[in-house]
């Protein structure tokens, strides 16, 4: 396909028109009384919102270098949702500043690598500043105001406080749709995968059709069992403890299968075989969880075991296992706490340096299952529309609560960026000329995401920057809310430092990339082709 190239100017001045239309679309949606943005679907009702990535992400403009433009500020928002769960339009209102600013500067002969240093040394001093004002989260009722704060619900913050403190900071908190009005949680005690026994003649519970053993032992196996030979050696041993037992491996069947079916019709011995759950690599690696939480060893001839040759060291064991016809929940695992602790350990390094979304939220889900439970929010409402939303808002809610307990809490409402910006400009006078001026426009957009959230309430932005920079206290600010000045914090005015941090991060280093461009080059669009010929006399 044919490209064109734009060049200096013109290129840049391209992108900032995609930039802008973007950002005119997500600004709307800043602080409590921000408006909401209806989404066109192709398929069923619109989706109404106002969180920042859902709106970033339907935007597809028609010329190639707005749309340049524009994906690039959509990375804004992406990545600081991925990072941090919220702060989404705050990312794109800073790289909307920052950007305007430096194209300004530039156009008016500013050096584009000089401007990018002082940006970062800027960014790298705001970045500090919030660190220093971060307070650290361990209080029940501050975990509920972050995450209030962020899904606009007081109701909805309590719910995830509670489901925080129910399944720890490690845990999965997951969001469902439900019939019924309101919310609720579901607790799910212990390790679930969602695997179940391979035959129901296994079922021990015949009412709920799900098989439940006490105080079993669990042999893992990391291949097929299909001779009975293989299992007769464990099967003898486990007898003599008169206890149940469960074979987790990739399948079992023939013989071996239905050795184990008959002796549990008969009554000689209780045992359930599970298929393990996942694939390849990830199977392995979830069998090797289990294996650590229940305190025994996948047998695999890998590691030089054969299942014939097992022992009862060898074998996990648990206080309870739930089985039924798609999952299976291990309650209680016997392993010993050091080999959990340093395999979480392993799993949040794994976690750390993958790049890949779809891979860090399987190793997420396998960290909640070692490290605590999984608790289930059913949220219902009156329309499909309200529920899409409500789940939506739910869902960052989560996000953002997290990153908080991990990096701490600052005054919220725009205030903390605002604060920081003296910071900033002191580092400016330190700089050479053109790095200065960097440093300038990242203070300069410091005081934006308060002005857009004041714009929103009916305020005017400049007159609210001067009445906050005036008040005394740190966290002292604008309630948009209610429209007073008070102290945020104890308002329960507060955002997650990491969200804060990330945003800002974020859009600077959007804001670089858009600032050093000097050429952009684009797929040429295509022209329209003529109409049908003339038919004639057909």
């Amino acid at each position: 396909m044919a490209k064109i190239i734009e060049f200096d100017e013109t290129a840049r001045r391209g992108l900032e028109r995609g930039m802008n239309q973007l950002a005119d679309a997500v600004r709307v949606t800043l602080g409590p009384k921000g408006r909401n943005v209806v989404l066109d679907k192709k398929w069923g009702a619109p989706t109404i919102t106002n969180d920042g990535v859902s709106i970033a992400k339907e935007i597809e403009l028609e010329d190639p270098y707005e749309r340049i433009g524009a994906e690039l500020v959509k990375e804004v928002a992406k990545k600081t949702d991925s990072v941090a769960g919220d702060g989404t339009t705050t990312a794109t209102v800073l790289a909307w500043s920052m950007v305007g600013a430096g194209l300004r500067n530039v156009a008016a002969g500013a050096n584009p690598m000089s401007l990018k240093k002082g940006i970062e040394a800027a960014v790298a001093a705001a970045v500090e500043g919030i660190h220093a004002v971060a307070v650290e989260v361990d209080d029940k009722s501050q975990i509920a105001q972050v995450a209030g704060i962020s899904a606009a619900d007081p109701e909805i913050g309590s719910m995830i406080a509670e489901a925080i403190d129910k399944v720890g900071k490690d845990g999965v908190i997951t969001v469902e749709e439900s019939n019924t009005f309101g919310m609720e949680m579901d607790l799910v005690e212990g390790m679930r995968f969602d695997k179940g026994y391979i035959s129901p003649y296994f079922v021990t519970d015949t009412d709920r059709m799900e098989a439940v053993l006490e105080n079993p032992y669990i042999v893992f196996v990391g291949s097929k069992i299909t001779a009975v030979r293989d299992l007769v050696p464990v099967l003898e041993k486990v007898m003599q403890t008169s206890r149940p037992l469960v074979i987790i491996a990739e399948d079992i069947e023939g013989e071996a299968l239905a050795t184990l079916v008959v002796n549990k019709i008969r009554g000689t011995f209780n045992s359930v075989a599970v298929k393990a759950p996942g694939f390849g690599d990830r199977r392995k690696a979830m069998l090797q969880d289990m294996a650590v939480l229940t305190g025994g060893q996948v047998i695999t001839e890998d590691v030089g075991l054969k299942v014939e040759n097992a022992t009862l060291d060898l074998l996990g064991q648990a206080r309870k296992i739930v089985i039924s016809k798609d999952e299976t929940t291990v309650i209680e695992g016997a392993g010993d706490d050091a080999d959990i602790n340093a395999r979480i350990a392993q799993i949040k390094a794994e976690i750390d340096r993958t790049d890949s979304d779809y891979d860090r939220e399987k190793l997420q889900e396998r960290l909640a299952k070692l490290s605590g439970g999984v608790a289930v929010l059913k949220v219902g409402a009156a329309t499909e529309v309200e529920l899409k939303e409500k789940k939506h808002r739910i869902e960052d809610a989560v996000s953002t609560t997290k990153a908080a307990i991990e990096e701490g809490v600052v005054a919220g409402g725009g205030v903390t960026l605002l604060r920081i910006q003296s910071k900033v400009l002191e580092l400016a006078k330190t700089l050479d000329a053109d790095e200065a001026t960097g440093a300038r426009i990242v203070a300069h957009a410091l005081e934006e995401p308060i002005k857009q959230i004041a714009t929103n309430a009916g305020l005017e932005g400049g007159v609210v920057v001067a009445k906050v920079l005036s008040l005394k206290g740190a966290s002292e600010g604008l309630n948009a809310a209610t429209g007073e000045y008070e102290d945020l914090v104890k308002a329960g005015i507060i955002d997650a430092a990491k969200v804060t941090r990330s945003a800002l991060q974020n859009a600077a280093s959007i804001a670089a990339l858009f600032l050093t461009t000097e050429a952009v080059i684009a797929d040429k669009p295509d022209s329209m082709g003529g109409g049908m010929p003339d038919m004639g006399d057909f």
